[in-house]
């Protein structure tokens, strides 16, 4: 049987934050664009939480909800050094990682012989070395199975621990709401509940082929899930898959040329970006396509990509024409560039929100 543990940090942004200024910690604080932006809130501290203001809410309508809510511009590159001190933390107690995001990270303990091998107490000492040597808390699940560690690293936040031993594994899923399995969106969810489904325990009981019906491929994934079983291995070699930037306005616009005007300041950012990664020889990372992508004030998205092997600043413009062709009138709220890499890169999606981290470009 795997042992697996999942960490994810306590509002990890807003703890850094809180950390280094001290008169931070007890008022709603939150890191993302200002109030006069239409930025989106990048994460919050608990007592913003408190309100309801979550990650990814538009600013505007967070400050609606708390009023004294504090926002921080950020300091992306302190966040990733933060999460570069918390990865070599890991590396003392396993080589198989894998990491989802600067804050969060599964960790295959299965062969470690440190402290007998016992995953509750590695986790725990994982957490105490973060408190130690860095100021912050992190919660952990322990399970048999990823998906399992990642739910349970969410049941008894923040600065907790919850530990699903293979004994516990059945009676823990089969009461799971199906909202907390990993890939389980609004839509599924809503879909799961016109089908007079809410628990694992409530997929246990369904014929399984109309679950596949319904739900295709993933139909099989839930069905699985629902009776605890996740198989797959932790992936340690993630490649990236692409590289980009994105601006959301602070007004909407509504012509191609004032869409063209932004374009020279993120190419800058995307010129940049591309140069500073590298694939694991060390070379220039392999362009494969570049693409465009808009997002009208209707929220409606809409991309274009073609094949491009090499950064081509300029044909960003002819893409920006294709992509802009389809407005239809609407208002722009947020412009964005990418370029998908080769097989042969590095391979970590990176796309970075402008507007949390480059507040007057």
């Amino acid at each position: 049987m795997r042992k697996i543990i999942h960490i994810d940090m306590d509002c990890f942004y807003a703890a850094v934050e809180m950390r280094d200024d001290p008169s931070l910690r007890d008022i709603p604080i939150a890191i993302g664009g200002s109030s006069d932006r239409r930025g989106v809130i990048s994460t919050c501290n608990y007592p913003a939480r408190k309100y309801g203001v979550r990650s990814a809410m538009a600013t505007a309508y967070a400050m609606r909800l708390c009023p004294d809510l504090k926002l921080i511009r950020g300091r992306m590159d302190l966040y990733v050094r933060e999460s570069q001190r918390i990865r070599a933390i890991f590396s003392d107690y396993t080589d198989l990682i894998e990491p989802l995001s600067l804050d969060e990270a599964y960790l295959d303990v299965t062969d470690t012989q440190l402290f007998g091998g016992s995953a509750t107490l590695i986790a725990e000492d994982i957490r105490r070395r973060i408190s130690a040597e860095l100021g912050l808390t992190a919660s952990a699940g322990v399970a048999p199975c990823k998906f399992v560690a990642k739910v349970a690293s969410d049941e008894n936040k923040p600065d907790g621990i919850c530990v699903i031993s293979p004994d516990k594994l059945d009676a823990f899923v089969r009461e799971m709401p199906l909202k907390k399995i990993p890939g389980v969106g609004n839509v599924t969810m809503q879909k799961l509940q016109r089908m007079g489904l809410a628990t694992c325990n409530d997929v246990r009981g369904y014929p399984f082929e109309r679950i596949q019906r319904e739900f295709g491929k993933f139909g099989r994934v839930l069905w699985e899930r629902a009776h605890g079983i996740d198989e797959r291995e932790l992936n340690v070699s993630r490649e990236r898959k692409s590289i980009g930037v994105e601006r959301t306005l602070t007004e909407d616009i509504h012509s191609l040329e004032e869409c063209q005007a932004f374009l020279p300041t993120l190419l800058e950012k995307m010129a940049e970006r591309v140069d500073r990664h590298r694939d694991k020889t060390g070379k220039p990372v392999h362009i494969r396509t570049q693409g465009v992508k808009l997002k009208f004030q209707d929220f409606q998205l809409t991309t274009v990509e073609h094949r491009q092997p090499s950064l081509d600043k300029a044909y960003f413009y002819t893409l920006l024409e294709e992509a802009y062709a389809r407005a239809n009138g609407r208002g722009i709220r947020l412009l964005g560039l990418h370029v998908g890499l080769a097989e042969s890169a590095q391979n970590e999606q990176l796309v970075l929100p402008l507007e949390i981290y480059d507040d007057n470009t």
